[in-house]
């Protein structure tokens, strides 16, 4: 029988120019989502921007192809999900163990815990990827777009998108100028009432960014969040306000905001986990099966199809063990930094260093399904961090109680800050892992070489580590965080809240500190158990039409109000289009999947526009401080410009919602 010819044998894939381009980009998209997952809680997924980013570029250069342009994508996501480091990481300043993040450090955790979660992930190519009939949204969504990219999208309706990018930037990074760079403009507005002695918000938000992101979420996320928020701010603090008594020198919006960060948000952090550990249980089976295929070949003989070539079993024993070593080495200097010396302090770098291997392993299988079947965006990497984190605690609260170490003070806050430490591995090996069965599913649609596109992530790993340190510390210095401010007389408004880093910061201190407020945590608990019961009926009944994401519902209660807001209404108004859309009879399904297409750039647009202006304006603020300067040096400083700046803000966000309607509907015509 004659084999096929291999079109694509020639093409040229892992090139010296794409690896410089995707440098480039993954140093754009890491410090954007470092940015916005520290300001909202939310990362986004960098694949199909990168994909045409790299388009638009390498076309100018001779003999650039589809194959070298899904390379640079693949590097270049690897890096910008790496910043889901910030989950955690920031808990060491709020400990008050850091006063900054250590380059050397924080680098060498986030590379190690990178390229594990690559590595973890190759055995599951071939059952979850080849063999798998899972949807992976994005992976496939950015093959479209390089397939279309590949055929001259630029004679094609749509163009190549790239204005889509470039406009949706341009418009969510002017209205972010105008409200964090000028002040000028609100970026949320709140309507506070009291019915009887209960306390009533009705929240809205005006990030662009953010509305993007909901358009991305779609709308069962948008309802599942809108349904947090109602519990949140319709039940839990109504309630609360109503049966505790209101302090006499505070008025009713700080102390109602008080009773959501102090006790609410517990019961977000309660649906939350039990949500991802729900998702973990009926992941089990289907994960099992797809490791015990996935090392039934491992174990076989490699094979000749350049198409099936993943990294040789040689290599990748070669990279874990290497990976586990620098980790250890990791581990070793933190703990030198503290009191601890001799077997203890040995028995701790094992022990860290199995864990952050262990549950890195388990959770890599894991976040690769989840980020299958509802894409990598949507995948709940907050919900595994927090469990995480509570296994970490437990068992790093046991040696330290056997060894003796709780009885001193320094010991107790030096274990809280190397559990946050572990964790924050444990974050970098289950995003990569999140993204990289993505990435290979791109791959396999547009016939790369597997073994390449895993060196190529490799690379992004290393990339974005570099990155992720230095932009941490340039935007705590600016903004700094919530609860960990770098000077005194700081703006607290302007502060980062890293929402994520302070519920796994709080979760950890009340484990060693035997307070947790446990009450609330089972709370959610109990609350999360009923909507997957919920989920579950209405999945069965449905035939997985319909479904409440539980997770999601969690992020409405945890998350503050005036970032939900923009997200549901995203979601909500991509739903409308689609509608409107799907009403034209002629060529329907081409419409809706070029509506979709344009659509998902203008929004990634708008997430990297805003988040790249926080990022300037961090520059911007962090030269004028260290000269002696103010912390907001463009502030006009209006007179009784409050309400002004909100309606402003309602007025620029309506305005964006318009653009982004017409843009979608005019390429779905």
């Amino acid at each position: 029988m004659k084999q096929a010819v291999d079109p694509y044998a020639s093409f040229r894939e892992l090139t010296l120019r794409g690896m410089i381009l995707g440098a480039l980009i993954t140093v754009i998209f890491t410090a954007s989502n470092v940015y916005l997952g520290l300001k909202v809680g939310l990362t986004f997924a960098s694949s199909i921007p990168a994909a045409v980013i790299s388009m638009a570029v390498l076309k100018f250069f001779k003999g650039s192809n589809i194959l070298e342009n899904n390379m640079v994508q693949t590097q270049a996501s690897a890096a910008g999900t790496l910043s889901s480091i910030i989950f955690i990481l920031p808990g060491l300043l709020m400990a008050g163990y850091w006063a900054g993040f250590p380059f050397w450090q924080t680098t060498l955790l986030c590379m190690s815990g990178g390229i594990l979660g690559v590595i973890f992930t190759v055995p599951l190519r071939y059952a979850m990827v080849v063999k798998s009939d899972l949807p992976y949204p994005e992976g496939v969504a950015a093959a479209e777009i390089l397939k279309v990219g590949d055929h001259d999208a630029d004679q094609q309706e749509g163009g190549s998108g790239i204005k889509e990018l470039v406009s949706g930037g341009a418009l969510a990074g002017l209205m972010s100028f105008c409200a964090s760079g000028l002040r000028v403009v609100a970026d949320s507005a709140s309507y506070w009432f009291k019915g009887g002695a209960s306390v009533f918000q009705v929240p809205m938000g005006f990030s662009l960014a953010l509305l993007g992101a909901g358009y991305l979420v779609g709308l069962t996320g948008g309802i599942a969040i809108l349904l947090g928020i109602s519990i949140a701010w319709g039940v839990a603090v109504p309630y609360l306000s109503a049966h505790i008594p209101q302090p006499a020198d505070m008025e009713m919006i700080p102390f109602a905001m008080s009773l959501w960060k102090e006790k609410v948000r517990f019961i977000g952090a309660g649906t939350i986990g039990i949500a991802a550990i729900w998702t973990l249980l009926t992941l089990m089976k289907p994960m099992v099966e797809g490791m015990r295929l996935s090392f039934r070949n491992f174990g076989g003989a490699q094979m000749t199809e350049r198409t099936e070539q993943d990294l040789s079993p040689k290599a990748m024993i070669a990279w874990v063990l290497a990976m586990m070593l620098v980790l250890g080495v990791s581990f070793f200097h933190f703990i030198g930094d503290s009191h601890i010396s001799g077997g203890l302090a040995w028995l701790l770098v094992v022990v860290c260093t199995l864990l952050a291997s262990i549950i890195g392993f388990l959770v890599a299988a894991a976040c690769g399904y989840m980020a299958g079947l509802v894409g990598s965006s949507s995948s709940p990497i907050s919900g595994v961090g927090i469990v995480s984190i509570v296994i970490i605690s437990l068992v790093l609260l046991l040696v330290g109680e056997s060894g003796g170490l709780m009885a001193d003070e320094a010991n107790r806050k030096f274990l809280l800050a190397l559990t946050l430490f572990c964790g924050a591995s444990v974050i970098c090996v289950a995003s990569i892992s999140n993204d990289n069965l993505q990435d290979l599913k791109t791959g396999y649609l547009v016939k790369a070489t597997p073994w390449k596109q895993q060196v190529a992530l490799i690379i992004g790993c290393v990339v974005g580590a570099l990155v992720i340190s230095p932009v941490l510390e340039l935007l705590y210095e600016a903004y700094g965080f919530t609860g960990a401010m770098p000077r005194e007389g700081m703006d607290a408004a302007q502060a980062l809240a890293a929402p994520q880093a302070t519920l796994m910061t709080t979760i950890v201190q009340g484990i060693f500190s035997h307070n947790l407020q446990w009450d609330y945590i089972f709370t959610g608990v109990a609350i999360g158990v009923a909507l997957i019961a919920v989920d579950f009926t209405l999945r069965k009944s449905s035939g997985g039409k319909r479904a409440l994401p539980v997770l999601a519902v969690g992020m409405g209660i945890y998350l503050p109000p005036s970032v939900n807001m923009p997200i549901v209404i995203g979601a909500v108004l991509a739903a409308v289009l689609k509608s409107v859309i799907a009403r034209r009879q002629e060529n329907r399904e081409g419409r809706l999947k070029n509506a979709e297409r344009i659509g998902t750039l203008f929004s990634a647009g708008l997430i990297v526009g805003e988040s790249l202006i926080g990022v300037i304006m961090a520059f911007i603020i962090a030269f004028s401080v260290t000269n002696g300067g103010s912390d907001a040096p463009l502030a006009l400083n209006l007179e009784n410009w409050d309400t002004a700046a909100k309606w402003l803000g309602l007025a620029f966000f309506v305005f964006g919602m318009f653009v982004f309607a017409r843009r979608v509907l005019k390429a779905g015509r």
